[in-house]
């Protein structure tokens, strides 16, 4: 990955992660963890 190409994907997130603050309250970043959480849990049990 480029330093262009990584720039322009943390750019992304970041406004993607304050448009939720300010707009939505939060949410999707609490769903997100809670996904991410079961997601490992779940590649910890096919290890």
């Amino acid at each position: 990955m480029t330093n262009i190409i990584s720039i322009w994907l943390a750019a992304i997130i970041l406004g993607f992660l304050a448009l939720d603050i300010l707009v939505l309250g939060w949410d999707v970043p609490l769903f997100l963890a809670r996904k991410l959480m079961a997601f490992i849990e779940y590649l910890a049990f096919w290890r």
